[in-house]
């Protein structure tokens, strides 16, 4: 197994410069919120990273451009095209990067993916082909279909190339961020996990996986010391729903400076709910997963002075379950 080095990061960062839109950063005001469901109450100085704004609405169009110009400078794009399993955000970011290149997609999706992101697949003139109620339903179709074809087959999140593309985001926000103690990402199959743990350790920055408690694939592989499936159950699985964890992301969980955090479904959606009052921001269940373990209580990621970054990964979600904040109270249902 390739385990993801620092030296993997910075040749993603070469490669993907000037390809993808550089991480928006926006600092949140302390004090300007007394709700506890703002991540900004306390004492930290917290910074979100709006990777939501980046190409195909997540961070996964950065390993998806690092994979297909790395077999593109390698001579290694067949006729057939590549294919990829995903939950929705990964074949976004692969049928875009392909459409670049002009290259062939075909990409594998269980039945239950959402139909904002079926559809905007096919605006990126991807075969689309729903198959299975689950991840790997849909995995084990795709890698039917390589075997067949000749496609070049790309993965969700367990491969060197996606991984090292996500952390990529790490070194931009190191750069612009001077002193950040730590980083907080949320966790499915661990490959932005993975890229990012690997560049925050190289600076010195902490990092917090954060999981639904309903699906740790990470979590339990730490647990067990090895990667194993996990049932998965939770309003974050469209995007956080891998059975398993990579090795990669295993290896990268158990050096220093990780701490692995689970939240509820109900502290998810307050999160989420959170942002739309705070901010107008919109996002995926997933990305407010990451933010949830800052604004759920009990939660040991940031001490009292640090500077963090939250990564709000996605935005690719039906906005119309945010409702307005009633007047003169707190919403705290998990809408």
């Amino acid at each position: 197994m390739h385990q993801l080095t620092y030296a993997d990061i910075k040749a993603a960062t070469d490669r993907v410069s000037g390809r993808i839109r550089p991480v928006v950063l926006a600092r949140a005001d302390p004090g300007a919120h007394p709700d506890p469901d703002d991540p900004a109450a306390g004492d930290r100085e917290v910074w979100l990273a709006m990777e939501f704004m980046q190409h195909t609405g997540s961070f996964k169009a950065r390993g998806a451009q690092n994979f297909i110009q790395a077999h593109r400078e390698a001579g290694a794009l067949p006729d057939a095209g590549v294919t990829i399993a995903s939950g929705g955000n990964a074949g976004l970011a692969c049928a875009w990067a392909a459409q670049q290149q002009g290259v062939r997609a075909t990409v594998f999706l269980p039945e239950t993916a959402p139909a904002v992101k079926v559809a905007k697949l096919r605006g990126y003139d991807a075969e689309v082909r729903l198959v299975g109620a689950q991840y790997a339903e849909a995995l084990a179709a795709c890698e039917e279909f390589a075997a067949a074809t000749g496609a070049l087959a790309s993965h969700a999140y367990d491969h060197p190339l996606i991984a090292a593309g996500a952390g990529t985001l790490l070194e931009e926000i190191h750069q612009r961020i001077p002193g950040l103690d730590a980083v907080v990402v949320a966790v499915g199959g661990g490959g932005l996990f993975a890229g990012v743990a690997t560049a925050a350790r190289h600076h010195g920055i902490r990092t917090v996986a954060v999981e639904p408690e309903n699906s740790r694939a990470l979590n339990a592989a730490i647990e067990a010391g090895r990667p194993v499936d996990v049932t998965v159950d939770s309003i974050a699985a469209d995007s956080l729903g891998a059975r398993r964890a990579s090795a990669m992301a295993l290896h990268a969980a158990q050096q220093d400076g990780v701490h692995s955090v689970l939240v509820t479904d109900d502290e998810i959606a307050r999160a989420r709910q959170a942002l739309w009052d705070h901010r107008k921001v919109a996002v995926e269940h997933g990305a407010a997963t990451a933010l949830a373990a800052l604004t759920a209580t009990g939660r040991p990621v940031a001490g009292s002075g640090e500077k963090v970054c939250v990564v709000l990964c996605g935005a690719n979600t039906d906005p119309s379950d945010l409702v307005p904040r009633p007047t003169g109270g707190h919403n705290r249902s998990a809408t």
